[in-house]
């Protein structure tokens, strides 16, 4: 038992950590160069005067994530699963707390910066340049990338600039050339949602072989099946607060009991003529004040 103890490696520390964002009210956007540079050089004095609004958007969450951990972040719209990932990121500021991470964590999407005049052949190669991928290792994995994303199987669309994708065709290539790669820290933010289940399942299991090369990963997802399959840590926010952290199915069963989510069970339809009875709908649970 001890021995199991110390071979967990945390990855990523989350110390009491508050995001807030800054909201120009109405006509603080406007206004000459040197208005704006005393605005930031007397941040409180202004947000005062202009009617900038402070919006909370993470409240004092704090976690430790383990190497070899698939992580899944759940909540409703305007929780903070985002603005935390980007957070980890390094991509936002925290106005208090710390953040540690072992390792460079990378944000599918951002790691992977693909460029809509380029061929999708280009961004290829250029997105595994920015997440530190050797020319060879990207010409070795090339192929992999290409037929792991399936947007070649209705045409050679690889040669052709990314403008003319759909956004799920992006998406997948954004996370084929992301998942070529082993990372020290994975942030998916709803790559899974894109795509037929061909490639969901495919997604899915490229995540768990991460897990394998002692990489963490981190999946934010509002589909509760893919976090089953995917993950076995659940952190659940809601209103930027940690609401609950641990295993995958005992936080999906209050998360659901909570939004009232049945996607998981589906209910065959009723005959047209049946009337629905009035105890078949799921309660909800109000927020704490």
């Amino acid at each position: 038992m001890a021995d199991s103890t110390a071979e967990k490696v945390p990855t990523v520390i989350a110390d009491g950590v508050d995001i807030v964002y800054r909201v120009n009210g109405t006509g603080a956007g406007r206004g000459s160069a040197t208005a704006a540079l005393n605005r930031i050089l007397r941040r409180e004095r202004a947000e005062k005067a202009s009617g900038v609004r402070r919006v909370h958007a993470v409240r004092d969450v704090s976690f430790v994530a383990y190497r070899g951990e698939a992580i899944g972040l759940i909540g409703t719209n305007g929780s903070g699963k985002s603005t935390l990932l980007k957070a980890v990121a390094g991509l936002l500021p925290v106005e208090n707390g710390r953040i540690y991470t072992d390792g460079q964590p990378s944000l599918l999407g951002v790691n992977a910066a693909l460029m809509s005049d380029l061929t999708g052949e280009r961004n290829v190669h250029l997105g595994g340049l920015a997440m530190g991928m050797s020319r060879e290792e990207i010409r070795a994995r090339y192929q992999e990338i290409v037929d792991f994303s399936g947007i070649n199987e209705k045409g050679d669309f690889i040669t052709l600039p990314m403008r003319t994708y759909s956004s799920g065709m992006g998406a997948r290539l954004r996370f084929s050339i992301a998942a070529a790669k082993d990372h020290d820290v994975l942030l998916v933010d709803e790559a899974l949602a894109t795509g037929d289940r061909s490639f969901q399942r495919r997604s899915e299991a490229r995540i768990r072989e991460l897990r394998k090369h002692a990489g963490t990963v981190f999946l934010v997802s509002h589909n509760n099946k893919s976090i089953r399959d995917t993950c076995d840590r659940v952190l659940w926010l809601e209103r930027g607060e940690l609401r609950m952290d641990g295993p995958t199915d005992e936080v999906l069963k209050e998360y659901e009991a909570f939004t009232g989510d049945k996607a998981a069970k589906p209910k065959p339809r009723p005959a047209a003529a049946a009337k629905p009875a009035s105890g078949d709908r799921a309660a909800k649970v109000p927020l704490p004040s």
